[in-house]
C-alpha cells in the first residue's frame, strides 16, 4: 500500500464552522511528499480551460481540483492538499497512482524502444499477448490490442457482424458501452447521445435488468451482500423470478424485432458501470448468452470496469455470471492510466478479420505492452483481486450500516471494489434524490478529501470504484466521512422542514 497509515488532524477546507468539529475524520500521514506544484497559476489554467479547450472538457466540483501529483490510492493538488481517491480516475488506476513497478517498467521501455508500430515484431507484444490470454478461461486465446474501451468496443462490433453474417446488436438500455459514433449506438444512455442520425442503426436496446429502479426485482436477486430493499417472491436461493420476467423480455426482442430472430451480437458489462453500478439477477446472463448462441449471435462481455480481479471473487466480471464469452472487451485498469484497450476471443471468431485490412497504429506498442505485463505482475504479486474482495466486502457492509440510519441511502449495491450508493428522496417510491442536493453531499466529501464518483440516469449515483490497493484504514476514512456530510445533510433537511 506504500503508505504508513498515521490519522493527524489537518485543517478541513470547504466545510461550515460547526462541521469542523473533532469527530471528523483526518487523513493518514504517508511516507510520500508530493513534489511542489512549478506550473502555471490556478487562475491561468482557469483561463486556458474556457478558452482552450473544447467545452466538453468539463472538470468536477464547483471550484475544480488542480491534480498535479498521485501516489498509490492519493491525490495531490497545486497547494499540496491530499485527497484519498476512491474514483481511481473513472475506475482506470487499478493497481495504485505512479506505481513504483510500473514506473519502472515504463522507463526501462522507454529506454530500449517506444515504437516501431507492428509492421515490424518486437517481444513485449507477443509476451503481453501470451500473459494476458493466459487469465481467460475456455479457447479466449486471440487478443488485439488498442487503445482504449471505445476503441475495443467498435471492433467487437465489427468483428461480431463479420463473423455471424448479422447485423443486428442488442445492448441493455442504461449501459455505456464509449462514445465513438458506431458504439454511441449501443450506448443507451441519453446523457452520452448526440443527436446525429443513423447511430443507432442496427441496434436494438433491451430493458435493463435492474433489480432495483426496474419493474422487478427483490431482496434475493443479486449475488451480492448487498440487495435491494424492495420485497419479492423469491426463496433465499439460486432461483430468481426477477430474472425469469427480464428473461422473457428478452426473448421478445428476437420474437419480434430481429429478422427471421437473427442476431449479431449481444453486449454487456458484467456490472454496469457509468449506469450505476447496476447489477443483473442472478441468473440473467447466463441464460441470455444461450439465447444469443441459439439464434446465431455471440455474446460480448464489455470487461473495461469490471476486469482485473475488481470484484473480488474473480479476475474477469463475467466468471460471476458463470459464462465464458465469445469476445472480451477491456481497457482501463488493464494499464493503471496508461492508453491500453483489447479485444480478446477465440481462434474462429479472430479468423474473420482477414478478410481485409485492419490496422492500429498504437495497439499493443512497446510502451503499453511493458505497462500491460506490469499491471498483471502487480496484481498477482500484492494480490489486489483478494485485497478488493476483503476491503471491498468490508466498505460494502459499512454501507449497509449507513443505510439503516440514513433514509437518502436507497440503495447499496456492488461487488468488490465496484461498488454503487443509490441517493433517494424517497425508499418507498425510489425518486433520485435532486441534483443539487445530490451535489452537495458530493463536494463536501471532496472537503473532507474523500473523492467519489457519480453515476447513473439522474446522477445520484455515488461510484465507489477506487485503486485496488486501497486499505481497510481507507475504507474505514470513506465510511467516517461520508457519514458525517450524511448527518450535517439530514440536520439542514430537518432545520429546513420545521421552518
Amino acid at each position: 500500500m506504500y503508505s504508513t497509515i498515521l490519522r493527524t488532524n489537518i485543517p478541513l477546507r470547504g466545510l461550515t464552522t460547526s462541521a469542523t468539529s473533532s469527530q471528523l475524520p483526518s487523513l493518514p500521514v504517508s511516507d510520500f511528499e508530493a513534489p511542489a506544484y512549478r506550473g502555471p497559476t490556478y487562475e491561468k489554467i482557469v483561463e486556458l480551460q474556457k478558452t482552450r479547450l473544447t467545452p466538453n472538457v468539463t472538470p468536477y466540483y464547483k471550484k475544480p481540483l488542480l491534480i498535479h501529483s498521485g501516489r498509490m490510492q492519493w491525490l495531490f493538488d497545486h497547494e499540496g492538499r491530499k485527497y484519498l481517491d476512491m474514483f481511481g480516475g473513472i475506475v482506470t488506476v487499478s493497481v495504485g497512482h505512479c506505481h513504483p513497478k510500473i514506473n519502472a517498467a515504463l522507463a526501462d521501455q522507454m529506454d530500449t524502444l517506444w515504437h516501431t508500430t507492428n509492421i515490424y515484431m518486437h517481444p513485449k507484444i507477443h509476451e503481453y499477448a501470451y500473459r494476458i490470454t493466459e487469465t481467460m478461461p475456455g479457447n479466449l486465446k486471440k487478443v488485439y490490442f488498442v487503445n482504449s474501451g471505445s476503441e475495443a468496443n467498435d471492433l467487437a462490433i465489427l468483428m461480431a457482424r463479420l463473423h455471424t453474417g448479422n447485423h443486428e446488436i442488442i445492448s441493455f438500455r442504461n449501459a455505456y458501452h464509449g462514445a465513438s459514433p458506431l458504439t454511441m449506438g449501443i450506448t443507451a444512455h441519453s446523457t452520452w447521445r448526440f443527436p446525429l442520425p443513423g447511430v443507432s442503426n442496427g441496434i436494438i436496446h433491451a430493458m435493463n435488468p435492474d433489480p432495483f429502479l426496474g419493474h422487478w426485482g427483490g431482496k434475493y436477486c443479486r449475488d451480492s451482500i448487498a440487495q435491494t430493499i424492495r420485497e419479492c417472491n423469491c426463496e433465499d436461493g439460486n432461483s430468481c423470478e426477477a430474472s425469469d420476467k427480464y428473461y422473457h423480455e428478452l426473448e421478445q426482442i428476437f420474437r419480434f424485432s430481429l429478422p427471421r430472430g437473427k442476431v449479431a451480437g449481444m453486449f454487456a458489462e458484467s456490472i454496469q458501470g457509468v449506469g450505476g453500478t447496476v447489477q443483473y439477477p442472478k441468473g440473467y446472463i447466463k441464460k441470455a448468452a444461450k439465447l444469443v448462441r441459439a439464434n446465431g449471435g455471440i455474446f460480448i462481455s464489455d470487461e473495461v470496469q469490471s476486469g482485473f480481479g475488481r470484484t473480488g471473487d474473480h479476475f474477469w466480471g463475467f466468471q460471476e455470471h458463470g459464462i465464458i464469452p465469445d469476445i472480451v472487451t477491456c481497457a482501463k485498469g488493464i494499464g493503471n492510466g496508461f492508453p491500453i484497450g483489447a479485444v480478446i476471443t477465440t481462434p474462429e471468431i479472430a479468423q474473420c478479420l482477414d478478410r481485409a485490412l485492419h490496422f492500429n497504429t498504437f495497439g499493443g506498442n512497446p510502451l503499453a505492452s511493458a505497462v500491460g505485463i506490469a499491471v498483471l505482475d502487480v496484481i498477482e504479486e500484492e494480490e489486489l483481486q483478494k485485497n478488493s474482495k476483503i476491503v471491498g466486502t468490508c466498505l460494502i457492509k459499512g454501507l449497509l450500516e449507513l443505510q439503516k440510519k440514513y433514509e437518502i441511502i436507497g440503495d447499496v449495491r456492488g461487488k468488490g471494489l465496484m461498488i454503487g450508493v443509490e441517493l433517494v428522496e424517497d425508499r418507498n417510491t425510489r425518486k433520485p434524490l435532486s441534483i443539487p442536493h445530490v451535489i452537495e453531499i458530493w463536494e463536501k466529501c471532496k472537503d473532507l478529501g474523500v473523492l467519489l464518483g457519480r453515476g447513473g440516469l439522474n446522477g445520484n449515483t455515488l461510484r465507489i470504484k477506487p485503486p485496488m490497493c486501497i486499505s481497510q484504514d481507507d475504507a474505514q476514512l470513506t465510511l467516517e466521512a461520508l457519514e458525517k456530510v450524511l448527518m450535517l445533510h439530514h440536520s439542514k433537511r430537518r432545520r429546513n422542514s420545521l421552518r
